[in-house]
Formats: structure tokens, C-alpha cells, sequence
């Protein structure tokens, strides 16, 4: 199976041979992969080197001449480092591109804590009017990449990561979708976290919703969820724990209810080790969730 990456880089080769709009900015990164395509549509390929602040800027300035471009770097360098353009050009002048993220969370523990980017999500939950994707598998990751970028002039992050499920669901760039129905309460599972989720809710009377759609929050299939199996909540999500808490607390402020959100801590983990290692040491890993979810739910 390809990596949600490659099939990017495959996808949008194949956007900017069909469609005249869309552009792609590369910050160095990633750009051997779009070799063909810049031969073929030097005006609309641009590498503008190891300048992320620049990446947004050139995108922003594209999306004002009427493109849609397509920004690619890793998510430390796409939504950290370069905030106040993503603020200021993209959202003060209400410029509308796609940002498509590498390295997820913690895909390259051998970069060290400058390549990982937890909290990205949670970073432009402080921005308006911005749709996050996150897809758990690269048939996914295709679709939401189409979706985003024939979405008009909105602002888009597609979160991609190494980590993914072992097979891809429909999905629609919208809803989130029932997995598995319960009645003692509710897990979201978002994007490459589902396959623990569902190991470790194996015999467990819980739904299981999948989310690869986070924002907006698509807070009716929560309600409908917590109708039938009650409105213990929790979310689990491969970045900053808690991120989407407030989200799931505003899909249910009235009613009574829980929520427990677990995700990538706030502690930096100082070793290198391997993703399989951090996804443990984080507590996402099958066993560790078996014990958290389980601790929440049932009495």
C-alpha cells in the first residue's frame, strides 16, 4: 500500500493536468515528487526553498489571482512556523487555499520535536472559518484531497500521516460515520486512530463513530449517537489531547454529559524511538485505550 504522501503527490500531479486553477507551492520539501509536473506546468509548480513564510504568502497571493493552490510542507512548517501568514494572508484577506501536511504528530521521531506538530489542529481552531481532514488511510486521504481542493475558495488543512488503517471507508468530507453501535456510550475515533479504537472497544457496549472530517465538527451524528448509548463522550484523536473537547461539549451543552478527551500529551517525549513507541508512550496504543476508555465508561 502507497503512503497517504505518495498518493498526494499522484492525486494533485493529476489535478494540475486537469484542472488550469490549481497550483502547487512547495517549500523544498517534497518537490522531487512533483517533477513531472512542473516540466509540464512550470507556471503553476513553485518551489520557493526553505522559506515557509514565504509558502503561505506565495499561496495567498496565487488564491487573489484566482488559483487554488495547493501548499505542501511538514505540518511544524506549515501551520506553526509561518502562523502569521496562515492568519494574516490566507485569513485577514480571506484567501482560500489547501494546506496539505506532512509528518503528522510524530511520523519522524528521528527530526526531533521541530519536525513534530501536536497541537496544529488545535492551532487553527483559534482561526475562523478554516475545514480540517483527517484521513486514517490513503484511499481517503484521495478523496478528502479532491474534495478540498474543488471546494471553491475555502480554506482547507488536510492533516496526512505514515500512521493509517488497515482499510480505507467511505467517506464524505463531511459526517462522521457509525462504525459500531452500543448503548453505554459513545468513542470518536479520528482518522488513523480507528483500528486501536476498534481493538480496544472489541466486547465493549459502545458506539464508535469515525471522524475524518474534524472541522467543522459535525456535532448532529454526535447527538444522534448519544441519544441511543448516552452521553459519556470520548474522543480520540491523533493530536494534542482535548483538542476537540469543547467542540463535543457545545454539541451537547444541553444535556448532561462527559467527555474524556485522549490524544497526543503535552509532555515532550525527549527520545527518538519509533512511531509504534510514541503512539505508546502516549497512551494510543490498543491496550492502553482498552484501559482508559474502558476506566471512563464502564462502572
Amino acid at each position: 500500500m502507497d503512503t497517504m504522501r505518495e498518493r498526494f503527490t499522484t492525486v494533485v500531479s493529476r489535478l494540475l493536468d486537469e484542472d488550469p486553477r490549481v497550483a502547487v507551492v512547495l517549500a523544498e520539501i517534497g518537490k522531487d515528487g512533483f517533477t513531472g509536473a512542473a516540466r509540464r506546468h512550470p507556471d503553476r509548480v513553485v518551489n520557493v526553498g526553505i522559506r515557509e513564510q514565504l509558502l503561505v504568502g506565495a499561496g495567498a497571493g496565487l488564491a487573489l489571482t484566482g488559483l487554488r493552490p495547493v501548499l505542501h510542507t511538514f505540518a511544524s512548517f506549515l501551520v506553526e512556523r509561518p502562523f502569521e501568514q496562515v492568519k494574516l494572508d490566507l485569513g485577514h484577506q480571506d484567501a482560500g487555499a489547501v494546506l496539505v501536511s506532512a509528518a503528522a504528530s510524530f511520523d519522524w521521531p528521528a527530526g526531533g520535536y521541530t519536525h513534530m506538530a501536536p497541537g496544529d489542529v488545535a492551532l487553527l481552531d483559534t482561526l475562523d472559518g478554516w475545514t480540517v481532514h483527517v484521513p486514517g488511510h490513503p484511499d481517503e486521504a484521495e478523496t478528502l484531497l479532491r474534495h478540498a481542493v474543488a471546494a471553491g475558495d475555502d480554506k482547507v488543512y488536510v492533516r496526512l500521516s505514515l500512521q493509517a488503517n488497515r482499510e480505507a471507508l467511505p467517506v464524505d468530507s463531511e459526517r462522521f460515520r457509525t462504525v459500531r453501535e452500543g448503548r453505554s456510550g459513545v468513542v470518536v475515533a479520528v482518522g488513523p486512530t480507528l483500528d486501536n479504537v476498534l481493538a480496544a472497544t472489541q466486547g465493549l457496549d459502545v458506539t464508535v463513530l469515525y471522524a475524518t472530517t474534524v472541522r467543522p465538527f459535525d456535532a448532529a451524528a454526535l447527538r444522534r449517537a448519544t441519544g441511543a448509548a448516552g452521553t459519556d463522550v470520548v474522543l480520540v484523536e491523533p493530536y494534542l489531547a482535548g483538542t476537540s473537547t469543547a467542540a463535543a461539549n457545545d454539541a451537547l451543552a444541553d444535556v448532561p454529559h462527559r467527555v474524556l478527551g485522549l490524544g497526543v500529551g503535552r509532555r515532550e517525549l525527549r527520545r527518538y524511538g519509533t512511531i509504534e513507541e510514541h503512539v505508546g508512550a502516549h497512551g494510543l496504543d490498543a491496550k492502553s485505550l482498552r484501559e482508559r476508555i474502558g476506566a471512563f465508561l464502564i462502572p
